[in-house]
């Protein structure tokens, strides 16, 4: 199966990221561009075990000589059996998307620990869909470059694996925010929690993964020795679990688990007949959700409405509920985004008195606007901990960083100076006139459980603040039936900047 031409030398991640954009390219027009993922990524992922397996192959034959000891030792790191390799596939003259699945089959039976599903259910053998030419024209891009070790490492193809999902999203419009969570913010919220070497991590709505390599990145910048981290993840569409599968793969990630599944109705990870419990939990729930089963909540065998019933229209709370009965009871801590109502709406009013009572919130942490595709909404992040530092607790950390945020191409982003400034002020857990402010649960308790940013920290007007109002306030009202508290944040200030205005013109008589 080995090639017989040695790898060619480093590839360069611009080459890299264009050698793999151009492959979508290729399905430019014949099919929607929310379905590139389903066909690229099995193919990315298939050409990288395969180049992968004959390097080892090689490089074991030249230390040895012996093809049976190269062979079983190209197979330790994943096994591809005879008539499975791309090789093989690239031979096909006819029937190409039957080949193909045939291989990719094989694979994961051979693999089942770690491989099981890994190459999804695209229709392969759907000739009117995807003709044998269009199969041929991928797999002979593909074949233009080999992506082994020494011409790819881990880390670059790891890259150029999230930029190619990034472009998904930009260009898929309809599927984004399910597919795709901005990066910026992501990386905020595994250096607010600084996951540590033998932790476990997890996100029950994985998504691609993301968030575990985000987290498997802070772990190895900490110092440590990120391979014995062990990385969680469920998430509710199949092809979506497949692809956080090869991605975990591709970022040489060897301790996971992907399972498929709602994690709300059927949580996949139980140990000793409970919710398996982890030291980190990352997580972007889907907004509001109104369909779920609210009446099995009532009585939930795994416990965990330990602060109530959500309603029927949201489930955000039936989201964070299951995320706390999933922190270790003395490590646990997590950051969940949400929209911004989770903070106030009335209707969830008991929860939040029940969170506060329990000095689980640590940080609400107020976003900009625009950082998720799709929708200009604000959102927040929310950071609880099972067991907060001694000084830290009775006390909750409001953060309003909604002005915190950089736009380029139409793209909205945290620049490194603004994670900077955010997570100085969360780990000086202190006051900072209009930007942050530290609150006794008491006062949280005294307003009800309100968790409103505003409510602790006043903005402060300053010389842009007058000529920012029209446009936040337009798009404070596009959000407005998301629940987001920007709307009223924005008429709190036209209210001030008439006042203001008043003022002046009594004064000048």
């Amino acid at each position: 199966m080995a090639d017989a031409h040695p790898p060619p030398g480093h590839l360069g991640q611009q080459a890299l990221e264009s050698y793999l954009w151009g492959a979508a390219n290729l399905l430019r027009g014949l099919i929607d561009a929310g379905d590139y993922k389903q066909y690229v990524f099995p193919l990315l992922f298939f050409k990288r075990l395969s180049d992968v397996w004959d390097e080892d192959y090689r490089n074991a034959f030249e230390e040895t000589g012996d093809r049976g000891y190269a062979e079983a030792t190209a197979n330790d790191r994943f096994i591809i059996p005879p008539g499975a390799h791309w090789s093989d596939v690239r031979r096909a003259a006819r029937d190409v998307g039957r080949t193909l699945r045939t291989a990719f089959r094989a694979i994961e039976t051979a693999n089942p620990e770690r491989l099981v599903g890994v190459f999804g259910n695209a229709p392969w053998t759907d000739k009117a869909q995807m003709p044998d030419v269009t199969l041929k024209n991928l797999i002979e891009h593909f074949s233009k470059h080999t992506l082994s070790l020494a011409a790819v490492p881990e880390d670059e193809l790891g890259n150029a694996y999230e930029y190619l999902v990034k472009q998904f999203a930009d260009d898929s419009g309809h599927t984004a925010q399910e597919f795709y969570t901005n990066r910026t913010l992501v990386h905020l919220m595994t250096q607010m929690l600084r996951p540590r070497p033998g932790e476990r991590i997890y996100d029950p709505t994985a998504g691609t993964g993301g968030m575990l390599i985000s987290a498997l990145a802070e772990a190895h910048r900490s110092g440590g020795d990120a391979r014995t981290l062990g990385l969680y993840g469920q998430e509710i569409i199949g092809t979506t679990a497949s692809i956080a599968r090869m991605n975990l793969v591709l970022h040489g990630v060897e301790d996971f688990r992907i399972a498929v599944g709602n994690a709300l109705s059927d949580p996949a990870f139980i140990e000793r007949d409970r919710l398996m419990t982890f030291d980190v939990v990352l997580a972007n729930p889907p907004y509001s959700i109104k369909t779920w089963n609210r009446d099995a909540w009532l009585d939930d065998p795994w416990g965990r409405n330990i602060l109530g019933t959500p309603p029927q229209g949201r489930a955000d709370y039936a989201f964070l509920q299951h995320i706390l009965q999933s922190l270790d009871r003395k490590t646990g801590r997590c950051a969940i985004l949400f929209p911004h109502g989770v903070l106030f709406r009335q209707e969830e009013a008991a929860m939040r008195r029940g969170l506060i009572e329990r000095d689980l919130v640590e940080c609400v942490l107020g976003l900009g606007p625009n950082l998720f595709y799709n929708s200009s909404m604000e959102a927040c992040v929310v950071v609880c901990r099972t067991r907060k530092q001694p000084e830290r607790r009775g006390r909750v950390l409001f953060i309003d960083a909604v002005r915190q945020i950089a736009r380029e191409r139409a793209q909205s982003f945290l620049t490194p100076e603004h994670q900077k400034r955010i997570l100085t002020s969360y780990d000086a857990f202190t006051d900072e006139p209009g930007f942050a402010a530290v609150a006794p649960n008491d006062d949280v308790l005294a307003n009800d459980g309100n968790l409103s940013i505003l409510r602790y920290v006043p903005r402060i007007a300053d010389a842009d603040t007058d000529t920012q109002i029209g446009g936040d306030l337009r798009e404070a009202w596009t959000d407005f039936d998301t629940g987001s508290e920007a709307f009223w944040s924005e008429i709190e200030d036209v209210v001030a900047m008439v006042e203001r205005i008043d003022t002046a013109s009594r004064a000048d008589g």
